[in-house]
Protein backbone atom coordinates (compact mmCIF):
# COMPACT_ATOMS: atom_id res chain seq x y z
CA UNK A 1 0.00 0.00 0.00
CA UNK A 2 0.95 3.22 -1.00
CA UNK A 3 0.86 6.61 1.78
CA UNK A 4 -0.99 9.00 -0.27
CA UNK A 5 -1.73 12.28 2.48
CA UNK A 6 -2.51 12.56 5.71
CA UNK A 7 -6.31 11.54 6.63
CA UNK A 8 -6.90 15.51 7.73
CA UNK A 9 -6.52 16.35 4.44
CA UNK A 10 -9.77 15.01 2.99
CA UNK A 11 -13.10 16.41 5.17
CA UNK A 12 -15.66 14.31 5.39
CA UNK A 13 -18.06 14.58 2.15
CA UNK A 14 -15.74 15.77 0.46
CA UNK A 15 -13.62 13.59 -2.51
CA UNK A 16 -9.69 14.87 -3.87
CA UNK A 17 -7.79 13.77 -6.79
CA UNK A 18 -4.64 12.00 -5.79
CA UNK A 19 -1.95 10.50 -8.09
CA UNK A 20 -0.76 7.07 -7.41
CA UNK A 21 2.24 5.74 -9.18
CA UNK A 22 0.17 7.69 -12.31
CA UNK A 23 -2.47 6.77 -12.15
CA UNK A 24 -5.49 9.38 -11.22
CA UNK A 25 -7.88 8.15 -8.06
CA UNK A 26 -10.50 9.81 -6.64
CA UNK A 27 -10.04 9.96 -2.66
CA UNK A 28 -13.03 10.49 -0.88
CA UNK A 29 -13.93 10.84 2.74
CA UNK A 30 -17.45 9.69 2.45
CA UNK A 31 -20.17 10.41 4.85
CA UNK A 32 -19.85 7.13 6.80
CA UNK A 33 -16.62 8.53 7.68
CA UNK A 34 -14.87 5.47 5.85
CA UNK A 35 -12.29 6.61 3.16
CA UNK A 36 -12.67 5.16 -0.34
CA UNK A 37 -11.15 5.43 -3.67
CA UNK A 38 -11.89 5.24 -6.99
CA UNK A 39 -10.16 5.41 -10.30
CA UNK A 40 -10.87 9.22 -11.09
CA UNK A 41 -12.64 9.29 -14.44
CA UNK A 42 -16.01 8.99 -15.30
CA UNK A 43 -16.75 5.85 -17.17
CA UNK A 44 -19.80 7.43 -19.18
CA UNK A 45 -17.68 10.73 -20.60
CA UNK A 46 -13.72 10.68 -19.48
CA UNK A 47 -14.18 13.64 -16.51
CA UNK A 48 -12.51 13.29 -13.23
CA UNK A 49 -15.11 11.98 -10.56
CA UNK A 50 -12.81 14.06 -8.13
CA UNK A 51 -14.80 17.24 -9.06
CA UNK A 52 -18.12 15.65 -8.37
CA UNK A 53 -20.81 15.67 -5.20
CA UNK A 54 -20.51 13.26 -2.42
CA UNK A 55 -23.61 11.61 -1.46
CA UNK A 56 -23.78 8.62 1.19
CA UNK A 57 -21.61 6.13 0.09
CA UNK A 58 -21.72 7.81 -4.03
CA UNK A 59 -19.69 9.81 -5.44
CA UNK A 60 -22.42 11.47 -8.62
CA UNK A 61 -20.12 13.29 -11.87
CA UNK A 62 -20.43 16.87 -12.72
CA UNK A 63 -20.92 16.81 -16.13
CA UNK A 64 -24.12 14.66 -16.92
CA UNK A 65 -25.34 13.27 -13.33
CA UNK A 66 -24.02 9.70 -13.66
CA UNK A 67 -23.60 8.19 -9.93
CA UNK A 68 -21.24 5.61 -8.74
CA UNK A 69 -21.45 3.50 -5.44
CA UNK A 70 -17.80 3.72 -3.56
CA UNK A 71 -18.07 0.76 -2.02
CA UNK A 72 -18.22 -1.38 -5.72
CA UNK A 73 -17.78 1.24 -8.09
CA UNK A 74 -21.20 0.21 -9.99
CA UNK A 75 -23.13 2.92 -11.46
CA UNK A 76 -26.14 3.57 -9.31
CA UNK A 77 -27.40 6.43 -11.87
CA UNK A 78 -27.29 6.81 -15.86
CA UNK A 79 -26.34 7.92 -18.19
CA UNK A 80 -23.05 5.47 -16.93
CA UNK A 81 -23.86 1.76 -17.50
CA UNK A 82 -20.03 0.76 -16.80
CA UNK A 83 -18.38 0.37 -13.37
CA UNK A 84 -15.13 2.63 -12.35
CA UNK A 85 -12.07 0.74 -10.66
CA UNK A 86 -11.97 0.86 -6.88
CA UNK A 87 -8.96 0.64 -4.95
CA UNK A 88 -8.28 -0.66 -1.54
CA UNK A 89 -7.88 2.24 1.13
CA UNK A 90 -6.53 1.54 4.69
CA UNK A 91 -5.83 4.12 7.05
CA UNK A 92 -3.06 3.52 9.54
CA UNK A 93 -1.77 6.33 12.23
CA UNK A 94 -3.61 9.14 10.65
CA UNK A 95 -2.83 8.03 7.28
CA UNK A 96 -4.15 6.88 4.10
CA UNK A 97 -3.22 4.46 1.92
CA UNK A 98 -4.16 2.74 -1.19
CA UNK A 99 -3.56 -0.35 -2.93
CA UNK A 100 -3.14 -0.01 -6.80
CA UNK A 101 -4.91 -3.50 -7.43
CA UNK A 102 -8.88 -2.71 -8.08
CA UNK A 103 -10.92 -4.64 -5.81
CA UNK A 104 -13.73 -4.78 -8.04
CA UNK A 105 -11.57 -6.80 -10.86
CA UNK A 106 -12.33 -3.61 -13.24
CA UNK A 107 -9.22 -2.49 -14.62
CA UNK A 108 -7.99 0.82 -16.57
Amino acid sequence: MIRVCSATDVAKGEAVRVTVDGTDIALVHADDDHFYAVYDECSHAAVPLSEGEVEGCTLECWLHGSRFDLRTGEPTGLPATEPVPVYPVEVRDGDVYIELNSSNGVTK
